[in-house]
C-alpha cells in the first residue's frame, strides 16, 4: 500500500514536471515566434524606409539661362566710363579692353536675392588683371567675387566689413593662363557666400552680422554684372537657379 502511494506521489511529480516544462517550451517557442514576427517587422520596415529615400528624388531647381549666346538681350553696357566695347563673338560676350573698366549689367527678370547660385565660364583673352569681377545680390545689399584682381593673382570677396578682396579673410592667391576659360561658381544663402573655380571651393565665408557691399567702381554692374580691369575678357554659359532645399 504505501509502495503504491509512493509511486503515485512520484508519478504525480513526474506529471507535474512534465506538464511545467511542456508550459516553459511553450512559452519560450511563442517568445521566440515574438522576436522572429518583430524582427520581420523591423526588415519590413527598413526595407520601406530605403525604398522611400531611394524613390525620393531631390528636389532641384532647373537652371535659368542669362546669356542666349548670340545676342546682348537682357544686358547693357555699364557705362562706368572710358569702357571698352561690349560684343558677342562665337557664343560668348566679349569685353574689351577699357579704361580701366569694361563691364555688362543684367537688366532681365527679376533675380533671387538669397538661396541661390550663379555660375559662367570666363576667360582672359589679354590683359594683366581680373577678367571676372561677378556682381550679385546678397539679400538687401550686393557683393563682387573677383577672380585674378590686383596685379592678376588675388581672388576674393569685395567686400566685407568694407575691406576688398585683397585684404579680408576670403582672399586667395591664384595663377591664371590667358586664353583659357574657367567655370565660376557663386552660392548665396542667408548665412554664407560660396565659391568656386572649375571644381576648387575658393570662399566659404559666413556673413551673418557682416557688412556686404561692392566697391564703388563696380556700383553699375548692380544688382548683376561682370567686369574685366584692364583687361580683355570673354563670358559665357551664364545661368542661375534657386537652392530650394536651403
Amino acid at each position: 500500500m504505501q509502495r503504491g502511494l509512493v509511486s503515485l506521489a512520484i508519478g504525480s511529480v513526474y506529471t507535474k514536471v512534465l506538464v511545467f516544462a511542456l508550459l516553459a517550451c511553450s512559452f519560450a517557442l511563442e517568445a521566440h515566434g515574438q522576436r522572429r514576427q518583430r524582427r520581420r517587422v523591423r526588415r519590413r520596415a527598413r526595407r520601406c524606409m530605403c525604398a522611400t529615400v531611394s524613390n525620393a528624388a531631390p528636389t532641384v531647381s532647373s537652371w535659368r539661362t542669362l546669356f542666349d549666346g548670340a545676342t546682348l538681350a537682357d544686358w547693357k553696357s555699364a557705362e562706368f566710363g572710358g569702357e571698352g566695347e561690349v560684343h558677342v563673338e562665337n557664343g560668348a560676350i566679349i569685353l574689351d579692353y577699357g579704361n580701366s573698366l569694361t563691364g555688362v549689367t543684367y537688366t532681365g527678370a527679376d533675380l533671387p536675392k538669397t538661396n541661390y547660385e550663379i555660375e559662367l565660364e570666363a576667360k582672359r583673352i589679354d590683359g594683366i588683371d581680373f577678367f571676372c569681377a561677378l556682381t550679385f545680390p546678397v539679400a538687401d545689399s550686393y557683393c563682387s567675387f573677383v577672380v585674378s584682381g590686383w596685379a592678376g593673382t588675388v581672388v576674393g570677396l569685395s567686400s566685407i566689413d568694407g575691406f576688398d578682396a585683397s585684404d579680408n579673410e576670403t582672399t586667395q592667391y591664384m595663377d591664371f593662363k590667358n586664353n583659357q576659360w574657367y567655370r565660376i561658381r557663386v552660392e548665396v544663402t542667408a548665412t554664407r557666400i560660396r565659391a568656386w573655380i572649375d571644381n576648387e571651393k575658393i570662399v566659404d565665408q559666413d556673413i551673418e552680422g557682416r557688412r556686404i557691399s561692392t566697391r564703388a567702381e563696380v556700383d553699375l554692374s548692380q544688382p548683376l554684372g561682370i567686369s574685366a580691369f584692364e583687361s580683355q575678357a570673354a563670358l559665357r554659359n551664364i545661368r542661375i537657379r534657386p537652392l530650394v532645399d536651403r
